[in-house]
């Protein structure tokens, strides 16, 4: 395969497990997943080795039966990270394309001061994908690679109860923005945005009370990896991906029409805790008193 096919372009909607038309070939392409023991860590390998590319991951936690070979690493261990992402480089011969999948949610409301589950994700969401990235910006250069980070609808529509994710995920689009003015010469920079997908990442904030259930329509995770690979393996770097037509008008109203998508989220929030929906959550006492008048 030479430079030309790695490097890439066009998109259009297709089935599930097949290669976008008009794509470059993913046979032999060298990937590196990160996250990649979750769920759509081990989606998206599946996929793209199903297509013929060569995948290897990283996972805090490898688990037996995933589908690519997952290196153990904590992306939050500044030795640790440079080590783990030469290995897989070292196994996979050089790099193509990095999927920087690797996320953790939890609850963290806006009008508390930040504790350890704010760093937490900041440290996994972006600093990890920090971590990762310039560890592998050298092998990237040189293949004329391509960088592809999930981000997140709440990147650019935040929603209440949550503001370590949404906040991690803004952070991580200015990330890739810096990046692609820097290597824009040489490797491709997209952001991908998946809505809302059922996944063990909403365990934490429903335990705490604080499940945003009705705030988000769920999307198919099939779609979440199409994206990804429609982003992986365009001809032309995409700058900004969604997920859904609906995930592309809510993305577009966020961008140019903020006002109007705070007020939608607010006015969904009152009725949810007008509800009752967050009767009894510590967390969530604040928003309770001041929408309801009661602890």
């Amino acid at each position: 395969m030479n430079e030309a096919d790695r490097r890439g372009a066009g998109t259009a909607r297709h089935r599930p497990g097949a290669r976008p038309p008009g794509d470059r070939d993913p046979r032999g392409l060298r990937v590196l997943v990160t996250g990649a023991s979750g769920t759509f860590g081990r989606a998206i390998s599946t996929r793209l080795t199903g297509l013929g590319a060569r995948v290897v991951g990283l996972d805090a936690a490898p688990r037996p039966g995933d589908p690519v070979e997952v290196i153990a690493c904590d992306l939050t261990d500044d030795a640790a990270v440079p080590a783990a992402v030469a290995a897989a480089i070292e196994k996979l011969g050089g790099l193509d394309v990095l999927v920087n999948n690797a996320g953790i949610g939890g609850p963290a409301p806006a009008e508390l001061p930040p504790g350890d589950e704010v760093r937490r994700q900041l440290e996994v969401n972006l600093l990890g994908t920090w971590r990762v990235t310039a560890a592998c910006v050298d092998a990237l250069v040189e293949s004329r690679g391509r960088v592809v980070m999930l981000s997140s609808r709440m990147a650019v529509m935040q929603l209440p109860l949550a503001a370590a994710y949404g906040a991690s995920k803004r952070a991580l689009v200015a990330y890739a923005d810096a990046l692609r003015m820097e290597l824009g010469t040489h490797v491709g920079v997209t952001c991908v945005y998946p809505s809302a997908v059922r996944s063990p990442i909403h365990d934490s904030t429903a335990a705490a009370g604080l499940s945003l259930e009705g705030m988000s329509r769920y999307e198919p995770l099939d779609g979440v990896v199409d994206a990804v690979l429609r982003a992986a393996l365009s001809r032309r770097p995409r700058r900004d991906v969604t997920t859904t037509r609906r995930g592309a008008v809510e993305f577009f109203l966020a961008r140019h029409v903020p006002g109007l998508t705070d007020r939608i989220v607010a006015r969904t929030f009152a009725d949810r805790v007008r509800s009752g929906a967050f009767k009894g959550a510590e967390l969530a006492a604040g928003a309770v008193r001041r929408h309801t008048g009661r602890a």
